[in-house]
């Protein structure tokens, strides 16, 4: 589980193709030394497993990753926005995070507005009944509240603070991003479908 609060920018040092099953994703970042084998790094709000650490850390990721997510679209030097799974005693900041990408969206525009950003991102077929104006998205693994909503868009303001925190000051219109929907609003909407 993870909260979207990002704790550090990585940097990916390689993709690197393992045949036509998966790729192996190696990065460089801040806490690597603190990691052990087998835990959990949210990488762009994708929650992966660490499976290298040979100065650098590395992931194992599966076609269903590479498929449902942006990942596949990183290269070396890309910056990727990191968080550690959450420790029981700790506090709990942004909204239930799970890792789980549902599905990428595109980035419409990205246009700054005094110290901030107003980010517009195309809402996925299928996916604009997850949204709700004031509600909880994770974008690229950072929790953010939905400001604006139309049928194909929704909007985001983004604070310095963030800006300097995580990736998203970098996107730019045509860019892919993560979505992970709301937890509570999927789990709403199976007990509903089971009721009917």
């Amino acid at each position: 589980m993870f909260t979207g609060l990002i704790e550090a920018v990585g940097t990916v040092n390689a993709l690197e193709p393992r045949g036509d099953e998966a790729a192996r994703l190696v990065l460089d970042a801040p806490f690597a030394r603190e990691l052990a084998l087998g835990e959990s790094v949210a990488v762009n709000g994708c929650c992966l497993t660490v499976t290298g650490k040979e100065g650098a850390i590395s992931f194992d990721l599966l076609m269903e990753t590479l498929n449902r997510t942006s990942l596949g679209d990183l290269k070396a030097g890309s910056r990727v926005n990191l968080e550690r799974a959450l420790r029981a005693d700790g506090r709990f900041g942004g909204h239930f995070v799970q890792g789980h990408i549902d599905t990428t969206a595109e980035v419409l525009s990205a246009e700054p507005a005094g110290n901030d950003l107003n980010l517009v991102i195309a809402i996925p077929a299928g996916g604009g009944h997850y949204f709700i104006e004031k509600g909880s998205i994770a974008v690229n693994g950072v929790s953010l509240t939905v400001a604006s909503l139309n049928a194909e868009s929704f909007g985001l303001w983004i604070i310095p603070h963030t800006l300097q925190e995580t990736n998203l000051g970098e996107l730019k219109p045509g860019d892919r991003v993560n979505l992970e929907y709301d937890l509570i609003a999927k789990y709403a909407e199976r007990q509903l479908g089971n009721r009917n």
